[in-house]
């Protein structure tokens, strides 16, 4: 199973002290994943904030780059079926046909790039479709390449 995980700390509402929300994001039965949880150490307050399939939030999203730095995606091997990977992309990223050959065009090029578990999650859909791709570390910049 592919996942990843980060922390974001803040001030308890409660008592003032830290409140620790992890925030997890994974691949589960062919399906992206979110969750979240807090807790404080101080007091004792803790719950399950959330837990649902698709994108996280932003502020979960950014957090998981934070922590664990971009993945990028490239096709590999000769030219891929067009039509096989602007059908992943609109289903996966839920974009119309002109932004999805936009997608193409990058991940056959430069790459697309995003967390881990995205990235590995929207190369299992596209190996579905007959087309190879591999995910790589993307460094702190990823000059060309666009984020899904």
């Amino acid at each position: 199973m592919t996942e990843q995980t980060a922390k974001i700390e803040s001030r308890c509402d409660g008592c003032g002290g830290i409140l620790v929300r992890q925030v997890n994001q994974f691949i589960d039965r062919g399906q992206l994943w979110w969750d979240a949880e807090a807790s404080c150490a101080s007091c004792g307050v803790g719950w399950c904030e959330s837990f649902e399939s698709g994108k996280p939030p932003e502020v979960v999203r950014s957090a998981l780059l934070a922590a664990n730095g971009p993945s990028r995606l490239r096709v590999v091997g000769p030219a891929p079926n067009l039509v096989s990977v602007l059908k992943v992309l609109r289903e996966v990223c839920e974009v119309p046909l002109p932004q999805a050959r936009e997608l193409a065009d990058e991940l056959i090029d430069a790459g697309l790039v995003g967390t881990l578990v995205e990235m590995e999650f929207l190369r299992t859909r596209l190996r579905g479709r007959g087309v190879a791709a591999e995910v790589s570390l993307a460094g702190q910049s990823a000059p060309g390449a666009a984020e899904v």
